[in-house]
């Protein structure tokens, strides 16, 4: 008995050292390694009428970049300051590239939008390439591009992205 407790204590162990192993190799392979003051990764997303969007397309551009999904309450909290602050910015140097991560794709987010009367540019990431190269861990998580590709800011959990400080914010990052 004493045996069988000792080989479980020593493969959980080995277990525990194989699993750390991995997420340092990650690590230092600078997977999902994304900074503040750093270039973001380039990615490649799928409007909801199957258009492709290279996101280093937008350089010369401020992007919010916001990754979200129908079923998560704060992102759907979230969403009315968004379409304010996408209203607020029209026809400024600034693209809202709002990623959803629903399984559902396309038809689950028409679903939605049509029965919340939400809309915001919507794209998706089928194969989650997107949400690998930023390192996603949940939603909403939203990344501040300024104009020549660089995270500025990077939100984990639901923002007031109509705030008169978040306008001035992105405003300033337009200059």
């Amino acid at each position: 008995m004493k045996r069988l407790i000792v080989s479980c204590l020593l493969l959980s162990a080995a277990l525990m050292m194989l699993m750390t192993g991995c997420t340092k190799k990650k690590e230092v392979a600078g997977i999902a390694e994304v900074r503040e003051g750093k270039p973001v990764p380039d990615i490649t997303v799928t409007s909801l009428t199957n258009t492709p969007l290279k996101l280093s397309e937008l350089k010369g551009k401020v992007v919010l970049l916001n990754f979200w999904a129908t079923w998560c309450p704060p992102c759907r909290d979230e969403m009315p300051s968004m379409m304010k602050l996408n209203s607020a910015m029209a026809g400024k140097p600034f693209q809202m590239v709002a990623v959803s991560i629903d399984e559902g794709g396309v038809p689950e987010i028409e679903s939605f939008f049509k029965s919340s009367g939400y809309s915001l540019p919507t794209f998706t990431d089928p194969g989650g390439e997107a949400q690998k190269a930023y390192g996603i861990t949940g939603v909403p998580e939203s990344f501040v591009i300024d104009k020549k590709g660089v995270l500025v800011k990077k939100v984990i959990g639901p923002l007031a992205w109509d705030s008169s400080e978040t306008i001035s914010f992105l405003e300033g990052l337009m200059k």
